[in-house]
């Protein structure tokens, strides 16, 4: 059985001033994810800012979203890590703690082989053993899953489960789909290709765009998953261009913007990240308007 089928949010984690995380707006935004329909909470992923939370605040944050959530839907944990001794321990807290799922993005900077991805998400699984999605997105961390070492862990790995697929090419997706044979559960990691992974088998996203429209988010897979390709299709497209001016910088700042720009007060962002450009976030806030979100 898949972790969850739908919309998962790739959930911020909001800041305070002073740059500690916020834990109190944090539980406001999971209260209102879980309001609007998303079908899953991903805490400490990329849009979480994970790269510069401490391990003890990474921990801290992934336990908190798993007592506040409370079973109500799943949670799945970020938990990557370059070092495969980090992750083995982050992934057995995780699922000590109640997670759902482990989220595994491919050790970035690195570089490992496809053998040496084996080993690290062998190791990783055979520990935590708790269900596991891979994470590839080899635009950010210089390292991508060969369709035959998807497959070759989706058959041996015990607890490796799905695939969340960022790469943006749905060539690649369908290698992997093909090699798996039925498998591995797929996830879109792109916002603007949820319906061409779900042609494909997949069960639904992990998205950034759910931060600010999760009905809509949710609506997109509910509604393929229910036949009504064409509605599906239809609400995807009319996402397309807020989906881009979400991606108009790197990823979380654009998001943490558009969050403030509706009121949420999720804070600023750590270094090497930093605030939108002007430019930029008049362009989102428009898009935004069109879409049907209302801004403070």
């Amino acid at each position: 059985m898949a972790i969850f089928e739908g919309a998962g949010v790739a959930i911020v984690t909001p800041m305070k001033e002073n740059l500690e995380v916020n834990y109190d707006k944090l539980e406001e935004l999971l209260e209102e994810q879980i309001a609007g329909g998303t079908d899953a909470i991903v805490i400490c992923g990329t849009t979480g800012e994970s790269a510069t939370l401490t391990e003890e605040e990474h921990m801290r944050t992934i336990k908190f979203a798993i007592d506040k959530v409370n079973h109500r839907i799943p949670v799945v944990a970020g938990t990557g890590s370059n070092s495969t001794a980090t992750a083995t321990q982050m992934s057995k807290e995780a699922a000590e703690a109640g997670a759902d799922g482990i989220l595994l993005v491919t050790p970035y900077y690195n570089k490992a082989t496809q053998n040496g991805l084996i080993k690290h998400y062998t190791t990783i699984t055979d520990e935590a053993k708790v269900p596991a999605i891979l994470y590839n997105v080899p635009s950010r961390t210089g390292c991508s899953l060969a369709a035959s070492t998807v497959a070759y862990l989706a058959k041996n790995a015990e607890y490796v489960t799905a695939i969340k697929e960022a790469s943006g090419d749905i060539s690649h997706v369908a290698d992997i789909m093909h090699a798996c044979d039925g498998a591995i559960d797929l996830y879109s990691g792109n916002d603007d290709q949820i319906v061409p992974i779900l042609s494909l088998g997949g069960k639904g996203v992990i998205s950034v765009l759910s931060n600010v429209a999760p009905k809509e988010t949710h609506d997109i897979v509910a509604l393929f998953m229910e036949g009504k390709v064409k509605e599906s299709c239809e609400l995807q497209l009319k996402a397309l261009p807020l989906v881009h001016a979400l991606f108009s910088e790197v990823n979380p700042i654009p998001v943490k913007a558009a969050l403030n720009l509706m009121g949420k007060e999720v804070g600023p962002l750590r270094l090497p990240l930093t605030e939108m450009e002007a430019a930029h976030q008049a362009v989102l806030a428009e898009e935004m308007r069109k879409f049907g979100i209302k801004l403070a």
